[in-house]
């Protein structure tokens, strides 16, 4: 008996995407569904980077379409298709660049470059095509945590060709200054320098740039968060009740701008001790998740306080490459796939799909 695409679609609605925590159906990533005779075959479009749960998504929906009475070949072809998502009102894309992940943080030294890098890396290792600006201006830190050496190169003498670490995109101010050259700069000659690293690279095909925004909440930052076209923000904090005062000022920044906040990552939440293994909160329990509370945010995950994860980022290995199967790598991935997802919810940009008008004089 000829199988129907009812029955298809209703089997598809048990099925939960454990990244989306949506059915295939209300997510829209059930495609292309064809059926012949007892014969089903279908494309399940995922709109974030998949690569290490792919199979597991595949076995998913073979396994409760195999369960059709009647049913005997299944095939699902699983792929991923990120595609751009809006930004503020008035603020002018950056060409080849879908969409810019912004990380920020209230207050310095909460581990937000470590945070940055990682993130980015792991959503290339998911298999997006990931790049990384460093704005902050006056401490740039990812040439160091990318161990990235020498200037980037000017093919056409406008622009910059972005410098590769780990299969990422970078651009920062510390590749065309001295390491030990202070930028003792004004805000508007920070903003100015920015908007060349971000306008005058130029990026390739890049589904996620992530800029790694300097510490604080000022003129500066306000400024930033202004004029680049940002899809969503991370903050990073710590559970201390100081940084998480700063992590809520950084809310209200992106909030003031109509930048949507991706969700809160908390760094050092944890310490596990390296010899007896105790595990001790010593900059306070539960202060992220509580902000996330009382204004209803995501809550990404949360990283602990590993010797580890300084180490590998000074030495120009970043944990998710380092060590790619450890524990913290892991966490790294699964806020990544989960900013994804987030940013996937998002709105579309469906600027490219309108026609140029052109006035011309005949």
């Amino acid at each position: 008996m000829a199988l129907t695409e009812l029955q298809v679609q209703a089997a598809l609605k048990e099925v939960i995407d454990p990244n989306t925590h949506k059915d295939f159906v209300a997510g829209k990533s059930a495609k292309n569904i064809k059926i012949d005779g007892t014969d089903i075959s279908l494309d399940i479009v995922l709109g974030y980077p998949s690569a290490s749960v792919r199979d597991e998504v595949r076995k998913l929906v073979q396994g409760k379409l195999k369960a059709i009475p009647g049913a005997s070949n299944v095939s699902v072809n699983v792929f991923s298709k990120i595609v751009s998502h809006g930004v503020q009102r008035g603020v002018k894309l950056i060409p080849n660049v879908k969409n810019i992940i912004a990380v920020a943080s209230g207050k310095g030294g909460v581990g937000k470059s470590t945070t940055a890098v990682n993130l980015a890396l792991a959503l290339a290792a998911e298999g997006a095509n990931v790049a990384v600006l460093d704005a902050d201006i006056y401490g740039p830190s990812q040439p160091t945590m990318l161990g990235i050496t020498g200037r980037p190169e000017s093919v056409d003498g406008k622009s910059l060709e972005p410098m590769e670490g780990y299969g990422l995109q970078a651009m920062s101010i510390g590749f065309l200054i001295d390491v030990d050259t202070p930028m003792v700069w004004r805000g508007p000659m920070v903003t100015q320098a920015l908007e060349q690293l971000l306008n005058d690279t130029r990026w390739r095909d890049v589904d996620y740039l992530v800029v790694d925004l300097p510490p604080g909440t000022g003129d500066i930052q306000l400024t930033l968060a202004q004029r680049v076209p940002v899809t969503g923000a991370i903050i990073v904090t710590t559970p201390q009740d100081i940084a998480l005062i700063d992590a809520r000022k950084g809310y209200k920044m992106f909030q003031k701008v109509g930048i949507p906040i991706v969700g809160v990552v908390e760094n050092m939440s944890t310490h596990l001790c390296s010899k007896c293994g105790h595990e001790e909160h010593i900059f306070g329990e539960g202060g992220g998740e509580k902000m996330c509370k009382d204004y209803g945010i995501e809550f990404l995950g949360a990283l602990p306080l590993d010797k580890n994860i300084r180490e590998q980022a000074d030495s120009g290995k970043p944990t998710v490459v380092s060590d790619p199967d450890g524990r913290v790598a892991q966490i790294y991935r699964a806020i990544a796939r989960r900013t994804a997802v987030r940013v996937a919810e998002m709105a579309q940009d469906h600027t490219a799909a309108f026609p140029k008008i052109v006035i011309q004089n005949t």
